[in-house]
Formats: C-alpha cells, sequence, structure tokens
C-alpha cells in the first residue's frame, strides 16, 4: 500500500448485491431470528477455524501450493462462507463494511507509514 490514503468516499468494498442476497436467502427460511450478531460471530469463527485447519499442519512451502492443489476448492468454499458471515454480521450489527474498512487503512497508513522511497 502506497502512503497515500483511500478517500472517505472511495467504495473500496461494496457488499450491497451480497447483503441482499443473503437477507433474501435468510428470509426464505425464516433465518433471521437465529442470525443474532452472537450467533454469527460464532459461526464466523467456526469458518475461520475450517480455513486455519486446511493449512494446519502444512510447511510453508506447502501452504504457499494450496491452490495448486487438490484442496483448492475446498479453501474457495471457506473463504466464501468466512465472506457470507462477515457481510450477514456487519449487516445486523448496522456495520458500513464500506467506511470501516477505508477508516481502518488510513489508521494503518497512519501506523505504520511506507519508508521513504
Amino acid at each position: 500500500m502506497s502512503q497515500a490514503s483511500p478517500s472517505p468516499e472511495a467504495r473500496l468494498i461494496d457488499t450491497a448485491g451480497l447483503e441482499a442476497a443473503l437477507h433474501a436467502f435468510a428470509d426464505a427460511r425464516d433465518w433471521h431470528r437465529h442470525h443474532t450478531p452472537k450467533n454469527l460471530a460464532m459461526a464466523l469463527s467456526v469458518e475461520v477455524a475450517e480455513l486455519v485447519e486446511i493449512f494446519q499442519w502444512h510447511t510453508e512451502a506447502e501452504a504457499g501450493a494450496v491452490m495448486a492443489s487438490s484442496e483448492a476448492r475446498h479453501v474457495e468454499q471457506e473463504l466464501a462462507d468466512i465472506a457470507m458471515y462477515l457481510v450477514r454480521l456487519s449487516s445486523v450489527l448496522g456495520v458500513d463494511l464500506n467506511r470501516a474498512v477505508t477508516e481502518k487503512l488510513v489508521m494503518n497508513a497512519k501506523k505504520y507509514p511506507a519508508p521513504p522511497a
């Protein structure tokens, strides 16, 4: 990342379509009562753990080559689960992920400035 920070109005993450799809998915199954912040945070944690499990006993070289292996599809599926739970959790909490990510990138740029060229 360069020294420059994103502008506050930057659209780094656009989750509107996914939010709508996840809301409709929950609607169709009457799952909104289960989609509490606690439950969604726990489900997100489980999905992250499932991703970690794929890499758990690999060497660094094996982990680096996982996307060229038979495990690639599994990695993609776990990342999709993580993204969906993260977006659903942020939606339920009323968090604008684009704003939050943009603000965090600005904070990180200040905390970890790029070395001079």
